[in-house]
């Protein structure tokens, strides 16, 4: 699966066999749908950042602030045990629970 991105947005690109044709929807966005589609990839590209600009001047005439694309909060579930550990090495090394979490996970995705 593929991705497009467009003022902080991410999208989808998926492919329809029974329409033949290219769609997509804006990920992260936990109450409000954005979706998209095109023939071409230039296509799909276009519909995508109008969507996006589409929901931005409703969110505006509507008064009301647009969603991220991903919140930036996520809930994380692990064993009592893993969150005893992480824990126990956040106080030791200085840090919080969130900030270790966030390390360990960037440090991660850097050897992917």
């Amino acid at each position: 699966m593929g991705q497009l991105k467009y003022k902080r947005y991410v999208g989808s690109v998926e492919y329809s066999e029974e329409d033949n044709c290219l769609y997509g929807k804006v990920l992260g966005m936990s109450n409000d749908l954005i979706s998209y589609e095109g023939q071409t990839v230039d296509e799909l590209k276009k519909d995508f950042e109008g969507a996006v600009e589409d929901y931005l001047t409703s969110c505006n005439d509507r008064g009301i602030k647009p969603r991220k694309s991903f919140s930036g909060k996520l809930n994380l579930r692990m064993s009592s045990e893993l969150h005893g550990r992480v824990a126990a090495i956040a106080t030791k090394t200085g840090t919080t629970i969130n900030e270790f979490i966030n390390k360990a996970i960037a440090n991660e995705l850097e050897h992917v």
